[in-house]
């Protein structure tokens, strides 16, 4: 590893990959900061994953245009299993690839501790052990789970080296570990390991060599009802509950979904996405709001209007999803 080096780019550091500076960026993501980092696929844009608004940070310095799964990074085997429940494939598979451009998805276990933001408020999680030598130190420096998808723009081509990085993120960032160019170059192939063994997305490795892992062919994800992955069309969690959108006033034995500092009165159960009027915490906030108010008993949801500028247009994607009548 190359020692210490800081450019004089204002608000985005650039560091040489070194012990130092890997214990740097295990500090900023313990803070809610963002730091990108090399993987053997492709950079990472780096967030713990226990904090809703550092992922909320996250998707506006992407400009993510809606709030689509993200892959939780762990050290190893043992990382994987705190977060996701692994069927007989799984287990196959992560003895086979892990570490390496392999993503699991799995049902997530009941004290999974990725963020529901981070989960696009579903019921499985997509985890990866990364093989690069500066993800895996970091990742043991840190402690705990890192969602990172591509560290590029939101529609960008995906970045391999740190100038790429920059180049895309320049002052949206804290900081990037610069570990020199990614070997494999496209993103991780994605496995949901849930009804059936499925490959939801080509990547890193070739389909032949995980089926031959499994002993049978993979599902495709046409075969599936709501293929879940990163880098997909996401399904989103939709509460049984009814949404009623843009809500000025509150009718009787309705629950509010608040937005803001000024909130109608209501006599049902009431929780405000930000208080404050923050774009980012509301982002947090809002599946675990819907989840909480979606068993409150209340016989449908108010939900005010929310700003439709930065993560308010993603906000209200999921809104307006979640309000669509159920098929």
């Amino acid at each position: 590893m190359r020692k210490f080096r800081l450019t004089a780019e204002p608000g985005t550091r650039v560091l040489a990959a070194s012990p130092t500076t890997i214990a740097a960026a295990a500090r900023c993501l313990a803070a809610g900061g963002l730091a990108a980092f090399p993987t053997e696929t492709v950079y990472g844009l780096g967030a713990d994953a226990r904090q809703g608004e550092a992922v909320a940070r996250l998707y506006a310095a992407k400009g993510r245009p809606a709030f689509n799964p993200l892959i939780a990074h762990v050290a190893d085997v043992a990382g994987a299993r705190r977060l996701g429940v692994f069927s007989v494939d799984a287990e196959r598979l992560a003895a086979k690839f892990w570490p390496g451009p392999l993503t699991l998805v799995l049902a997530k276990r009941a004290d999974c501790p990725v963020s529901d933001l981070a989960l696009a408020g579903l019921d499985s999680v997509a985890v990866r052990v990364p093989a690069h030598p500066v993800a895996q130190a970091l990742l043991n420096e840190f402690g705990g789970p890192i969602v990172a998808p591509s560290a590029n723009r939101s529609g960008h081509v995906s970045p391999t080296k740190a100038e790429h990085v920059l180049a895309d993120l320049r002052g949206r960032i804290d900081l990037i570990i610069d570990g020199g160019p990614c070997t494999v170059g496209v993103e991780s192939s994605i496995v949901a390991c849930l009804d059936g063994p499925t490959l939801l997305r080509p990547g890193g490795l070739p389909r032949a060599e995980l089926e031959r892992v499994i002993g049978r062919l993979l599902l495709t994800p046409a075969a599936l009802e709501t293929p879940l992955a990163p880098g997909m069309l996401a399904s989103h969690y939709a509460p049984k509950t009814r949404l009623r959108l843009n809500a000025r006033s509150v009718h009787p034995g309705e629950a509010l979904l608040a937005f803001g500092p000024t909130a109608p009165h209501a006599d049902g159960p009431t929780l405000n996405l930000s208080p404050t009027g923050d774009l980012i915490e509301a982002a947090a906030n809002l599946f675990s709001h819907l989840r909480a108010l979606d068993i409150s008993g209340a016989r449908a949801i108010a939900v005010m209007p929310v700003p439709n500028e930065g993560l308010g247009e993603a906000i209200n994607d999921r809104l307006a999803r979640a309000a669509a009548p159920k098929v």
